[in-house]
């Protein structure tokens, strides 16, 4: 029987032992230690700009340092991009704020310029500036920087980036992650690179970063015994973890290179076939990591809908994956504030996320591509 293709599985690239066998000789398994600092200035150093990284549990909990230090509080607003995966928008319930959902463009699939605008205006007019706009990186491709970067200095906004699917993703040629006030990383279990679970985020300023240390080591002030100042977080890397990342960071392009062939794959299997569209940059200023290809399947041209072929695809033990559903969709924020039309509905009605492993082998490409040929009788 054949083994189960996965839509995006672990990649380890061997050198990841020789780190956590340094850790466990020279006794270092708490959340603290070489390899954090190590994998933190990797971090700093593959991001190529004057950044400060804190290496972190969760990718979820590099989004609540950072909403803490932009200020958000109890009663306070946060533009959150609807487009996403529910750890984006969380994080904005945990400091008692409310999310204000703001759809997609077709483009890039991210936050639509147009109506986060009208979001700000709206929001402003009925007494509520927005305290942060969180925008999110889709399945590694970059949001339009230039005129959300532009929106959000207009209103004196600060932006948080949500790039979580996104290292190694490049717009104009500058990492994703760089361009807010803060970044989010994730290297969970199935992003481009993994330390099981765990994440980062992303600083301008030391200071920044420093303040998000000692906020995720429970808030520890500077005095003999145990003083607290603060509310504090238990949300430090732990120095096994970050020696996983480690050994990752050594292969981080490779495995860049490897999901962009996985793109290259699709495009060419597809290209054939009237009313399927593979989700790729829309000019040479973007640059994705394609952590996931996915693609649109329109199915009055097809008469094939996204579940027929998702269906398909679990007979022959394939694993494959509807788009994001909306946060404004979502029964936890069905009272929250939206704005835009029906691009995100649209996309979630006819997206399907595909295999997109770095560790996907000839043999797996073979199988995908019989089945897409059997569905769509070509």
């Amino acid at each position: 029987m054949s083994s189960k293709i996965w839509l995006s599985s672990p990649h380890m690239g061997g050198n990841e032992l020789k780190y956590i066998h340094e850790a466990f000789d020279t006794n270092w398994v708490a959340p603290l230690g070489p390899n954090v600092n190590g994998f933190e200035e990797d971090l700093e150093k593959y991001l190529q700009v004057d950044s400060y990284v804190a290496a972190l549990s969760a990718g979820t909990a590099a989004l609540h340092l950072a909403l803490i230090e932009c200020g958000v509080t109890h009663g306070d607003e946060v533009i959150c991009q609807s487009m996403t995966f529910s750890a984006s928008a969380n994080p904005i319930a945990y400091q008692g704020a409310t999310p204000i959902f703001v759809d997609s463009e077709e483009d890039t699939w991210n936050i639509c310029p147009i109506a986060l605008e009208e979001a700000i205006v709206d929001r402003i007019a009925k007494g509520k500036t927005p305290k942060a706009i969180l925008v999110v990186h889709l399945y590694g491709m970059p949001f339009k920087v230039d005129e959300v970067l532009a929106i959000a200095a207009k209103y004196n906004i600060p932006v948080i980036e949500d790039a979580a699917e996104a290292l190694g993703s490049t717009y104009k040629g500058r990492k994703c992650g760089t361009f807010g006030r803060f970044g989010a990383l994730s290297f969970n279990g199935n992003k481009i690179i993994t330390t099981s679970g765990g994440g980062a985020l992303v600083c301008n300023t030391k200071e920044d970063k420093d303040k998000a240390v000692f906020l995720a080591t429970q808030a520890r002030d500077n005095a003999p015994h145990y003083q607290h100042s603060h509310i504090g977080y238990n949300y430090r890397m732990s120095n096994i973890t970050a020696g996983i990342g480690r050994g990752q960071m050594e292969v981080l392009d490779n495995r860049v290179e490897a999901r962009r062939a996985m793109n290259a794959f699709y495009q060419e299997l597809f290209a054939g076939i009237d009313g399927v569209t593979v989700f790729t940059e829309p000019n040479e200023d973007f640059f994705s990591n394609h952590w996931l290809s996915a693609i649109l399947i329109d199915a009055e041209i097809t008469g094939i809908t996204r579940e027929d072929l998702r269906l398909a695809f679990l007979e022959d033990d394939i694993e494959s994956r509807p788009l994001w559903k909306p946060m404004h969709m979502q029964p936890i924020f069905a009272d929250a504030p939206y704005y835009g039309g029906i691009v995100a509905e649209k996309l979630f009605d006819n997206g399907l996320c595909l295999p997109s492993g770095s560790n996907l082998t000839d043999e797996d490409r073979a199988r995908i591509a019989a089945k897409v040929k059997e569905v769509f009788g070509k």
